[in-house]
């Protein structure tokens, strides 16, 4: 019995990491349904990367509506990755 005691200890940190990974996937179960793949629905959903991508969308559109039809051109337009070095002037 004594060695019982002993290894009590020992089994309680990985039976309770195991416990809580239960729990924590199966509150991540819980879903009000299936994601919709429509733009306009995706963006009223739970996860705040998809809001924000959604709003960011739309900014990008309205700044294309309102430059015209130069933004629909993207091969004439500067397309070259910022790079550090063009930051400084070097």
């Amino acid at each position: 019995m004594s060695e019982l005691v002993k290894l009590l200890p020992l089994l309680a940190c990985p039976v309770g990491m195991g416990a809580m990974m239960w729990f924590m996937t199966r509150s991540g179960r819980k879903t009000t349904g299936a994601p919709s793949t429509d733009p306009n629905t995706a963006a009223s959903g739970a996860d705040p990367r998809e809001r924000e991508l959604a709003a960011l969308r739309k900014q990008v559109d309205d700044l294309r509506q309102h430059m015209g039809d130069d933004a629909k051109a993207p091969d004439q337009a500067h397309t070259e990755p910022f790079s550090a070095t063009s930051r400084d002037g070097s």
